[in-house]
């Protein structure tokens, strides 16, 4: 309890400064929180009731059109003669009546066909008492039924219009509510009524026209002038009386408003409405203010952003806070975190100023030592490469002693031919060693130096050892350290044939991904145990080397350059021969 009250007493300032950030933070977030909502709802009521107006205006374009497709079917109904002549004709015999009938069917299936109004079901009743419907589906009853139907007397009563009629599900027989447009068929002129052309469509259908812009809590309704709801996207609604709503269409039409809010029902509703003068129906939008508020205000995801911000709002405080509150304390685990093995763990220079004289002071002493450290390194980089370096110069003198005697040799038999390319050789040997002081070479640079080092040893012991190079072209370019491969084919030349005079040695250079594989490999005599140091540059043999530097320094001279993962591996078996493989990173470019 004491270390508690300590540590809070330590950090009042900060307990204090954070709780008021806090405080303020969260108020800042619930006003704007608040202000922004409020005006958001406004905002949201105008638009959307200018946006629904559109949508309005869009299904009323859609209703026209179906009102000009049926005006089309009437039109060329009314125009028909043989349509004519099968609603006024009287039965003569069978043979013309059937004619009269073919003619007919022929006419309205040509009708429908070019109009494509396949899924309207079309009535004929003429004054002859013949009729014709062109799918069943759509009614069930008899023509003589229609033609007591109020639909028949109150389109013969306005015979010049074509007028729309909501036809219930039992009164159509077909199991589903549906639109009758019907429309009287006359003699123009004399006006004489010879028939009676009825369009179906079913209600289902019929609000397939402006279905896809409702959704829930977004309704639209038409409703004829006796208030009666003859389609709707809500399917419950259909047939059903509404005053209120007839009410509010008649009132915004008159006034020409833009919508009410009101309630209906207990919700609170936008309302939209206009007139559709082609149907002598009304269109009505009806809005969920609630649900449709409910949409565009994820309360839920408002709480949870607001929260958000807070919650990120009160970490920054907390860490800003803490920061310039616990500068020292932070210097203080920076220089307890210096060990042999890390001088990087620099201090950032904030805080007050005494803090920041601290971290500067505790910045430069760690720019000393790593600066002390890398001298050191670069120190004993430099070191090892001069000890290389001697390496690669001390060109044996019995190597060159017997190379000379061996060209005087040919010079007094009389090959001076073969005696100048072997001077040839031996300068182009010196020149690669002594003159070229670039750490690497390329690939093709280290064959040229093997081949002439393989020509100088077969003038001297006869070429009963022959050797082989089998090189990919993409590894020509290649950088390879100077004289990687060497003291591989002079081990190969000096060791591999005690037992046999004559063998083979493969130099096999290959690119594994980015990995350069160069291998020596000979058919000699093999070994039980990798060779040492001193069998390859032992000066008491009897045939000299041409260099101090053996396998064990390429190896160690590998692994200083370029790490663990390359060097030098040998497989080798007595009677079996020896494998050398090299392997070292793939590189095309001097390195600096």
């Amino acid at each position: 309890m004491g270390t508690r009250l300590r540590k809070i007493a330590e950090q009042s300032l900060f307990s204090k400064i954070f709780f008021v950030m806090v405080i303020s933070i969260i108020s800042i977030t619930i006003l704007t929180s608040w202000v922004t909502v409020h005006m958001s709802k406004k905002l949201f009521v105008q638009t959307f009731s200018i946006t629904n107006s559109k949508i309005i205006d869009q299904i009323k374009s859609g209703l026209e059109s179906f009102h000009y497709s049926n005006v089309n079917i009437a039109i060329n109904t009314a125009q028909s003669a043989a349509i004519k002549n099968y609603l006024t004709a009287p039965d003569v015999d069978s043979l013309t009546d059937n004619r009269t009938v073919y003619s007919m069917q022929e006419q309205m299936n040509r009708i429908q066909s070019r109009i494509g109004t396949k899924s309207i079901g079309i009535l004929l009743l003429g004054v002859n008492g013949k009729s014709y419907i062109s799918d069943r589906a759509y009614w069930s009853g008899s023509p003589q039924k229609l033609q007591q139907n109020p639909i028949t007397q109150r389109t013969l009563s306005q015979p010049g219009k074509l007028l729309y009629s909501f036809m219930n599900a039992e009164a159509a027989g077909s199991g589903e509510s549906c639109l009758v447009a019907s429309k009287a068929l006359y003699i123009p002129g004399n006006e004489q009524i010879y028939g009676t052309l009825y369009m179906m469509i079913r209600e289902s259908e019929f609000n397939g026209t402006y279905n896809s812009f409702t959704s829930s809590g977004n309704d639209v309704m038409i409703l004829n002038q006796s208030g009666v709801i003859v389609s709707s996207n809500r399917t419950e609604l259909v047939g059903t009386a509404s005053d209120q709503l007839l009410d509010n269409a008649k009132t915004l039409q008159q006034t020409g408003g833009a919508n009410l809010e009101l309630k209906m029902s207990g919700k609170d509703v936008i309302v939209l409405a206009d007139y559709l003068p082609l149907f002598d129906f009304y269109i009505v939008n009806v809005i969920d203010k609630n649900l449709a508020l409910g949409h565009m205000l994820n309360t839920q995801a408002i709480v949870l952003i607001c929260t958000s911000i807070v919650a990120a709002a009160v970490l920054i405080v907390y860490f800003i806070t803490r920061k310039l509150t616990q500068s020292l304390r932070t210097l203080v685990k920076k220089m307890s975190n210096v060990t042999k093995n890390n001088f990087n763990n620099y201090m950032t220079v904030s805080g007050t100023y005494e803090t920041r004289e601290l971290s500067n002071s505790f910045n430069y002493m760690l720019d000393e030592l790593n600066d002390y450290i890398s001298r050191l390194v670069e120190t004993q980089k430099e070191r090892r490469k001069a000890e290389l370096a001697a390496l690669q110069q001390q060109i044996n003198p019995h190597f060159l002693y017997n190379t000379l005697a061996s060209v005087n040799i040919l010079v007094q038999r009389g090959s001076n031919e073969q005696a100048t390319e072997t001077i040839h050789a031996l300068i182009s040997l010196l020149q690669n060693t002594i003159s070229n002081v670039k750490e690497t070479i390329t690939v093709e640079q280290e064959l040229q130096s093997l081949k002439h080092y393989v020509f100088i040893n077969q003038v001297r012991y006869g070429r009963g050892i022959k050797v082989d190079y089998f090189v990919s072209p993409d590894c020509l370019v290649a950088q390879v350290p100077k004289l990687m491969l060497q003291p591989f084919i002079e081990n190969a030349f000096f060791h591999a044939f005690h037992k046999k005079h004559e063998g083979y040695i493969y130099v096999i250079i290959t690119r594994d991904r980015e990995t350069l594989v160069c291998e020596v490999v000979d058919n000699g005599d093999g070994m039980e145990h990798a060779p040492s140091e001193e069998t390859t540059t032992n000066p008491a043999q009897a045939k000299q080397p041409f260099t101090g530097i053996g396998i064990r320094n390429v190896h160690d001279r590998l692994l200083l350059l370029y790490g663990k993962e390359y060097g030098v591996s040998i497989e080798s078996g007595l009677g079996k021969g020896t494998k050398i493989t090299v392997k070292i990173p793939w590189m095309t470019d001097q390195p600096v």
